[in-house]
């Protein structure tokens, strides 16, 4: 886990270093200040009738100086952390962000979305607290224990012995708080998931939450989910309280020994001089702040521990889908085999989403497919530009199994338009360039027109320079559908793949767009998912899917008097066509 955090350190490793050893200096300061206090008292005592000005003047100057010194190095070690943890989180952010760019779609269901942004934002944030105090504190709190220690034993070795012997007593205390909490934490990350899954699908779909009058349902839900989170954390904060008494009961107690101790020494003939007991509090001082401060320390990483097993488990996961080497780099044709095709979703799963497919579509041909929810029509076309991988079998496009292909190019030239219309917050011209990033404005209006969106955006004030916001919520749902399928013609594809795309359309418009394809990329091969029979009844060849199978292929007078599933879509969608065929 370590090593893979620390691969994002990088440029800044020479802030990570400089901040340990300005803090190591700012610690030698500090305990070479008692002693030096220890020789300014035993010169006041020797002379206390005679004591010279330049005496006090040397020994002010020189606790002054170590004093300046001291808050010089704190405050360059205080920066160098600051600046060192601060781009570690900024590049662990940005590692994580790149790392799920190129994840498959089996590794995105892995994770759930409320998961990764939380991953992305408090996970980093705890982890980059953690390393702030490990560069810095967790360096000084050590050192200051060791250099304090040793420096005490200078002064009084008898009763520098309280030191080690309580030292031991406070790390038992840290072990067991350590041991305990860290397994609270694990499930608090883990509600904290549940809760912003619960607030981002409330945001996301807040209108249909107000159409339904379910606002007071979502609060509950929400106080459910909140109320798990702060039961969870009051737990692992109830344990970590327990950290700061002991430790204040252990200062308490050292000086209480410190005391008693001196007092033996005194009774025994072995007095212990006041300047000896004043620098040996000093010491204690140091030493039992420098054990707390630790102790916190150890709190945080206790925290961040939890938060950078997340974080690692991001960067850890592999694609499944991966560029092979010597890949090959174009895609001569649209022409698309699929071999006895299996597919699932889970290599643990029982039973597979395709099976037994095999198809074959030829370059420039009109495909449509349809069949009821859940038959895996949007599953099959996702394995074309290798969305998932088939699990047994091989999708060949031109030619060439889709494995074989740059992943890059394979996908630039299979163009799709997925269930699901995704607009960015942006312009019409910058999410049209999602397709293309030097397309031209004429190239851009091209698209639109095949489309069937160019009309509406020249209606805009603003035309294409006319802003959308955050997923497209002003502009209609089939606006958005159209301007989805402009970015994909944008790609200029040898193949298309519409996934119910013109749901959202009217049928005249559906037809527009269908009359559009046919005239102006009859070379690109165009595959359509779709509800309505009327959107595939021209294609080539229509696809009948039903239960992950392939059922039936044909056009459409063919499979309107051969295939059940076909007849009853296309009467319950044509009801004279349907009375008619119940007349006969």
């Amino acid at each position: 886990m370590v090593r893979t955090l620390a691969k994002s350190v990088r440029e800044y490793k020479k802030s990570s270093i400089l901040s340990p050893i300005f803090v190591s200096v700012e610690v030698i300061l500090e305990c070479l200040m008692p002693l030096v206090i220890m020789q300014f008292i035993e010169a006041i005592q020797v002379n206390q009738d005679s004591i010279a000005m330049n005496t006090i003047w040397k020994y002010g100057g020189i606790l002054l100086s170590m004093a300046l010194l001291s808050l010089v190095f704190g405050m360059l070690s205080g920066r160098f952390a600051a600046r060192a943890s601060a781009g570690f989180a900024k590049n662990l952010r940005k590692d994580m962000y790149y790392a799920i760019q190129d994840y498959s779609f089996s590794n995105i269901d892995k994770f759930s979305t409320s998961s990764l942004v939380t991953r992305l934002t408090t996970d980093i944030t705890n982890v980059q607290m953690a390393y702030m105090m490990i560069i810095r504190v967790a360096i000084r709190c050590p050192l200051m224990l060791i250099f304090s220690l040793a420096m005490s034993f200078t002064v009084n070795v008898t009763i520098s012995w309280i030191f080690l012997a309580i030292v031991p007593v406070l790390a038992c205390v840290l072990v067991i708080v350590i041991l305990k909490t860290h397994p609270v934490f694990v499930k608090v990350f883990k509600k904290y998931d549940a809760m912003n899954r619960s607030v981002r699908e409330d945001i996301k779909g807040i209108r249909v939450v107000k159409s339904f009058v379910r606002e007071d349902y979502e609060k509950e839900k929400f106080n459910n989910t909140s109320e798990e989170v702060r039961r969870e954390f009051t737990l692992g904060e109830r344990i970590m309280a327990v950290n700061a008494p002991a430790m204040q009961f252990c200062i308490w107690l050292a000086f209480l020994l410190i005391f008693l101790a001196g007092a033996l020494l005194t009774r025994d003939g072995r007095p212990v001089r006041e300047d000896e007991m004043t620098v040996l509090i000093m010491y204690a001082s140091q030493i039992l702040s420098s054990v707390m401060q630790l102790s916190m320390v150890l709190v945080m990483i206790i925290i961040a521990r939890t938060s950078a097993e997340r974080v690692v488990e991001v960067l850890q996961e592999k694609s499944n889908i991966v560029s092979p080497e010597n890949a090959v780099k174009k895609v001569e044709s649209g022409d698309i085999v699929f071999e006895n095709v299996n597919f699932k979703y889970s290599q643990n799963a029982e039973k597979y989403a395709l099976s037994g497919v095999n198809l074959h579509i030829e370059e420039g041909q009109t495909i449509g497919i349809l069949g009821g929810t859940g038959t895996s029509k949007s599953t099959l076309v996702n394995l074309i530009p290798r969305l998932y991988d088939v699990t047994e079998g091989a999708v060949y496009v031109g030619g060439i199994n889709v494995k074989d292909y740059d992943l890059e190019e394979l996908r630039n030239k299979v163009a799709m338009v997925l269930q699901k219309n995704v607009l960015f917050s942006g312009t019409i011209k910058e999410n049209l360039r999602w397709g293309k990033e030097d397309a031209t404005d004429e190239e851009m209006q091209h698209v639109c027109k095949l489309a069937c969106a160019d009309d509406f955006i020249q209606a805009f004030p603003d035309k294409y320079d006319t802003y959308i916001e955050q997923g497209g919520t002003n502009v209609s749902g089939g606006q958005k559908q159209r301007l989805c399928i402009a970015r994909a013609l944008l790609k200029d594809p040898k193949v298309l793949i519409l996934d119910d795309s013109t749901s959202a359309v009217d049928t005249k418009t559906d037809a527009v767009i269908r009359k559009s394809f046919k005239e102006s990329i009859p070379n690109v091969t165009k595959i359509i998912i779709a509800q309505r029979v009327s959107s595939v009844q021209d294609a080539d060849q229509i696809i009948i899917m039903d239960g992950g199978k392939i059922v039936a292929v044909g056009k459409h007078e063919d499979l309107l008097k051969t295939n059940e599933i076909y007849q009853e879509v296309y009467y319950s969608q044509n009801k004279i066509g349907g009375a008619a065929n119940e007349q006969n």
